[in-house]
């Protein structure tokens, strides 16, 4: 089972994928929101390929979830976004709840020899990476 992980942003989507048989998550690739796009834009034109291209069968959506386990405004729009996903692609779409992954990411890329500004450039698809790896392990 390949899954595709999604960590939404304004600005920038993290993408990770996993391998052949849903066990480990990789960061893949970071998705760039315009100033005058959105990501649900963004990821209409773009997750079709990356589903066929990776033969993947389900996506998974970070869920940002506050502390306290409330869901604001960010948190429905992700709903919002899955929903919308579901109706164009072939494949179940479902969200995951990321508490922490971004914070997570940040202290394993603070860990390597990266630039600061090589590690702000990899944060969100490793945070995608994090959110995918908690998705997988609750499927086990």
């Amino acid at each position: 089972m390949r899954v595709i992980g999604i960590d939404l942003g304004e600005r920038r989507i993290g993408v990770a994928i996993s391998d052949t048989s849903g066990v480990i998550a990789t960061p893949h690739s970071l998705l760039e929101v315009p100033k005058s796009g959105t990501a649900l834009g963004v990821l209409e034109e773009k997750l079709p390929a990356l589903v066929k291209s990776f033969q993947a069968d389900v996506l998974v959506i970070g869920l940002p979830v506050s502390l306290s386990g409330q869901l604001g405004p960010a948190a429905q729009q992700a709903q919002a976004i899955c929903e919308k996903l579901s109706e164009i692609l072939a494949i179940p779409v479902m969200t995951h709840d990321e508490r922490l992954t971004t914070a997570i990411a940040a202290q394993a890329l603070k860990e390597t020899t990266l630039s600061d500004k090589k590690r702000r450039s990899k944060i969100d698809k490793v945070a995608a990476a994090v959110m995918l790896q908690s998705w997988l392990d609750c499927q086990s």
